[in-house]
């Protein structure tokens, strides 16, 4: 077996990490929710509940693939007391990274056409219908969706395939860094607009009479939820990058620094999206409206518009480019460890398997869109997305966490000595009762409450059967901690 790759760089690990975290929901949906909620009241909040929520449980994957030198494919064969059946998650992990982007590919062909668009000129001048007709048109284009979908999967698998250090770390720094260059620059850009103004303060300034307005319990749990989706944990992606990691530094430090990045990059896209609706009076949706048809009727109404437009969705694709590398990274490292095969052959069996994979929710949108199994004007993405959001992350998180915590898992103990090997910050002993009592009662709760809020719509009769589903997958994922698998004598 081949030595375990590394990071060449903390910087490397930092930004490879932070760029897997960082994806879309950063853009169309934290500076929405933020402003609808209370602007810096919300962000206090939303801040309290990444400390809580999603850095711990980041820690716990980092601890696990640094612990194992390996991925989720292996880590808790190696890890787990004898006897124990934690190993089996390792197919709810695969699966989680899979489904993701049998979508999130997709989607990250969707920048790229637009980045295309805007850089040749084709969006610039067009009217506020005929910008809303180019999203429809392109959804309605299997040719088109499949083309730029493809486009983006060989470039990211591209990257994979020159290995950790002159791939996957060398290119997604480059990109990392021209993302943050060019954020601060669209929000300069943004902030100096006329009548700018009102958007900063509608997103910045403390307004706890909206709070109060959406019910303080209703802010807390968007809150948490964001928290908790943001960081992309709970599929062993983090896992994977903890196990490229040396023992040179602590991982308490490190995985607060990548929540500070992407924190970071959702605040200024805020600052980038809010003041310029507000500045052309334009609602500042959330979703993929925003994206798609909203903001390049902003960018055609600016000065300059098509250079910002283009500069907008170039940041777009790096931003979702660098999740799928980190994504599919962890799918390739997957295959390798399982199956024992090199780097090139993991690469290309999962390049046309992925590609093929992608092509469901492709043409879920045109010549599959009579297939809604999410009800009336879904789409199999929704499916999908269902999948990984509400059962995959919150549920993987969970085991993450009960794993690290049990005893007959790791175990605390050794958790805290993996946490604490190096220099840096210590993880603070004192919090195991929280980790093992009131930190997975907060994930079940996000998880049960996604789950009412999805189905709660559609009826009681919806409602019961669906929460019966949950309920059903959540006693699975703790059976993980209780039930010992019979050795032989």
């Amino acid at each position: 077996m081949n030595e375990r790759e590394k990071f060449g760089s903390r910087l490397g690990f930092i930004l490879v990490s932070a760029g897997c975290a960082i994806g879309l929901g950063n853009v169309w949906k934290f500076p929405y929710i933020c402003g609808e909620n209370g602007g810096a009241a919300f962000i206090i909040i939303y801040l309290i509940f990444l400390a809580i929520l999603g850095l711990p449980i980041m820690i716990c994957e980092f601890a696990i693939g640094r612990g194992s030198r390996t991925s989720v494919a292996k880590s808790f064969d190696v890890l787990e007391p004898e006897g124990q059946k934690w190993h089996h998650f390792k197919w709810y992990s695969i699966a989680g990274n899979y489904l993701l982007m049998m979508f999130y590919t997709m989607v990250c062909g969707w920048m790229f056409y637009y980045a295309y668009r805007m850089i040749s000129g084709k969006m610039h001048g067009l009217s506020v219908l005929e910008v809303q007709n180019v999203f429809s048109q392109m959804l309605t284009s299997p040719a088109t969706m499949t083309g730029w979908m493809i486009i983006a999967t060989l470039l990211a698998f591209g990257v994979c395939a020159l290995g950790l250090k002159n791939g996957v770390e060398k290119i997604t720094k480059i990109m990392m860094i021209l993302l943050l260059l060019m954020m601060m620059v669209l929000a300069i850009n943004s902030v100096l607009l006329d009548n700018a103004g009102d958007g900063v303060r509608f997103y910045l300034i403390p307004d706890f009479q909206r709070l109060m307005e959406n019910g303080i319990g209703n802010v807390i749990f968007a809150a948490m939820t964001h928290a908790f989706f943001t960081l992309s944990v709970g599929m062993g992606c983090m896992s994977i990058f903890g196990s490229y990691l040396g023992k040179e530094r602590k991982l308490t430090g490190e995985a607060i620094s990548i929540v500070l990045v992407d924190t970071f990059v959702a605040l200024v896209a805020g600052l980038i999206i809010i003041p310029s609706c507000f500045a052309y009076g334009v609602e500042p949706d959330a979703g993929p409206s925003l994206l798609f048809i909203t903001l390049p009727n902003v960018f055609n109404h600016m000065p300059a518009g098509r250079i910002w437009g283009t500069m907008f969705f170039i940041f777009m694709a790096f931003a979702a480019m660098s999740t799928v590398i980190a994504v599919f990274e962890a799918i390739i490292a997957a295959n390798m460890d399982l199956f024992q095969v090199e780097r090139k052959k993991a690469v290309f069996v999962n390049a046309i398997a992925i590609i093929v994979l992608s092509l469901p929710a492709v043409l879920g949108f045109n010549v599959l869109s009579s297939i809604q199994p999410m009800g009336p004007g879904s789409s199999i993405m929704d499916l999908e997305d269902f999948l990984v959001s509400y059962n995959i992350l919150p549920l993987g998180s969970l085991l993450f966490v009960i794993f690290c915590v049990k005893k007959n898992g790791w175990g605390f103990d050794k958790f805290i000595d993996e946490c604490d090997t190096g220099s840096g910050i210590d993880f603070p002993r004192c919090v195991k009762g929280y980790m093992t009592y009131l930190l997975p009662l907060i994930i079940i709760v996000v998880y049960l409450k996604g789950y009412y809020d999805m189905f709660a719509p559609r009826g009681p009769k919806v409602l019961t059967f669906w929460m019966m589903i949950a309920f059903v997958m959540l006693a699975l994922v703790l059976n993980f901690g209780r039930t010992r698998k019979k050795t032989a004598k």
